[in-house]
């Protein structure tokens, strides 16, 4: 089984009562909204990703304005192409951001097809990957040591975010 690891960058962006979201199609189509934010590349600082991916996927360039916490997911997807699996760990660095500039646009031949603000009271009912419910509580709550009470060891699920 081959092993992965990937490092990744997210911002929960609240403004007004509403969250900034991007909507992600799935491998079968569906859409899903995810946070704006995504994978590092080599050499890059998770600061610098969450900023850059926010603006590539939503137009806005923001303040990062603290750090939420850590979330770290462990699943196996399989490989239809090779026919193997693959061993997923998933680290994702929560921070929150403050809009400073820029203006709400969708993002061109990317991850996201369209970035939108959603009142806080509506999320519950939108699809969505679980990781928006994750980055979401540590934003409530705020826990000190930066990591949601959750068991031991990453979490595992089956689906891929």
């Amino acid at each position: 089984m081959r092993r992965k690891l990937r490092v990744a960058a997210y911002a929960v962006c609240v403004r007004d009562g509403q969250l900034l979201l991007a909507r992600s199609p799935t491998a079968d189509g569906t859409p899903e909204w995810v946070l704006p934010g995504g994978g590092m590349e080599f050499g890059e600082d998770p600061y610098d990703t969450v900023r850059r991916e926010v603006t590539e996927e939503t137009g806005y360039r923001i303040e990062v304005t603290g750090l939420l916490g850590v979330d770290s997911l462990r699943l196996t997807l399989p490989d239809r192409l090779l026919g193997r699996s693959t061993d997923h760990h998933g680290l994702r660095l929560i921070y929150s951001g403050r809009i400073t500039g820029g203006e709400l646009r969708n993002e061109v031949n990317g991850s996201t097809d369209l970035a939108a603000w959603h009142d806080l009271t509506a999320v519950p009912a939108l699809t969505r990957v679980p990781l928006v419910d994750i980055a979401l509580r540590m934003w409530r709550e705020r826990p000190a040591t930066g990591h949601l009470e959750t068991g031991s060891g990453p979490r595992e699920t089956e689906a891929a975010e």
